[in-house]
């Protein structure tokens, strides 16, 4: 009789713990989804100040939007220090 009640604790305990694991799984995924996220921003250009990014994102071999997004997280980096 004892050794079921004990096998009975062990079970729900393991339960207990696979339901928490599932929601550890579960807010790590949410949070990298997030963090993978991206904010669409419309932006309009002068031609010749596009031509100038689109050169240099093409020298540093990235795409136009990464080139963009390099130039604004530097700033940022700069603007904070």
């Amino acid at each position: 009789m004892e050794s079921t009640d004990r096998e009975e604790q062990l079970v729900n305990r393991l339960e207990r713990i696979k339901t928490l694991e599932e929601e550890v799984l579960k807010r790590e995924k949410a949070l990298k989804n997030k963090e993978n996220a991206r904010k669409q921003v419309l932006l309009r250009l002068a031609p010749s100040l596009w031509d100038e990014i689109a050169s240099w994102a093409e020298d540093d071999l990235r795409s136009i939007n990464s080139q963009i997004e390099f130039i604004l997280r530097e700033a940022v980096k700069k603007r904070t220090k």
